[in-house]
């Protein structure tokens, strides 16, 4: 005669067919060569990527700014060029920004220049030197236009725009803007008057014609 099954001594089910109403079914253990899904613990020195989210106002460091970033000045000259504190330009080497006192100079030996040339003297001389980026009076003087944004000697054209352009900017409110003119040569560091703010060009003095073979522009 068959006896009836004791309830204390039921085997848990493995995997076979449901259990009885009323009693749990535990997951079968992984069979040889079936791959483990559960997730890996974290290793030492990784980052944890389920943990909370950076809290506002949270920003990642910068990296490093370099010097030249600052807005300072690159003193590094150019082969051939040196770099002039006091106007903050690089120039060739041999010559140096012209003096206030030799531009005020300039303009007072246009005019005796011109009356002895008659004018049309003084003209056709200007048109000769414009191409080596001087004036009557800056040849006299030993004095040359140069172009910083180009590195380059004015050639006749810039020097056309200077004189030409410039003069009649100069002139459009007479005293005024002439007054004007004057006071930016005095005052900027870079001696700079409207005709070379036009052209852009500054004046410097080549006492040994250095730059007489200089590239033209």
């Amino acid at each position: 005669m068959t006896q009836p099954p004791d309830p204390n001594n039921q085997q848990p089910n493995m995997g076979g067919p449901p259990s009885e109403a009323g009693q749990p079914s535990m997951p079968p253990p992984p069979q040889a060569g079936e791959p483990n899904m559960a997730p890996p613990p974290p290793q030492a020195g990784q980052p944890n990527m389920d943990g909370p989210p950076p809290q506002a106002g949270y920003y990642p460091p910068a990296p490093p700014v370099p010097v030249s970033a600052y807005g300072q000045p690159d003193m590094r000259a150019i082969p051939g060029m040196y770099f002039d504190q006091a106007s903050g330009l690089q120039l060739p080497n041999g010559v140096e920004l012209a003096s206030i006192g030799r531009r005020i100079g300039s303009y007072f030996l246009a005019i005796p220049l011109a009356i002895v040339t008659l004018g049309i003297g003084y003209i056709i001389w200007g048109l000769i030197v414009w191409a080596n980026g001087q004036t009557p009076a800056f040849q006299v003087l030993g004095m040359r236009c140069w172009r910083t944004e180009t590195n380059r000697v004015p050639g006749w054209g810039y020097m056309a725009l200077r004189e030409v352009v410039g003069g009649i900017v100069e002139g459009l409110l007479s005293i005024i803007t002439e007054l004007l003119s004057f006071i930016f040569m005095v005052t900027r560091p870079d001696r700079r008057c409207i005709k070379d703010l036009i052209a852009g060009t500054v004046v410097l003095h080549d006492p040994n014609k250095v730059l007489a073979s200089a590239p033209k522009q």
